[in-house]
């Protein structure tokens, strides 16, 4: 998900989204200690989701967007 994709969803939207990120990087977490990971860089990828997710919602709390 890019950052205008993100901007685009309202607050409850980006808490759904950051819920299921953080359900999504659980069960890799998971798979990953099961070696069960078909590619490796998910986890990277659904690390940088949640990031951007918690900071655009830092953002708009500050009111910075």
């Amino acid at each position: 998900m890019k950052v205008e994709e993100i901007l685009a969803l309202s607050n409850e939207e980006l808490v759904r989204q950051l819920e299921a990120a953080h359900k999504e990087s659980f069960e890799l977490r998971l798979r990953l200690s099961t070696k069960q990971v078909v590619n490796h860089r998910e986890v990277r990828v659904v690390k940088k989701k949640i990031a951007r997710l918690m900071t655009i919602m830092r953002e708009r709390e500050l009111g910075l967007r």
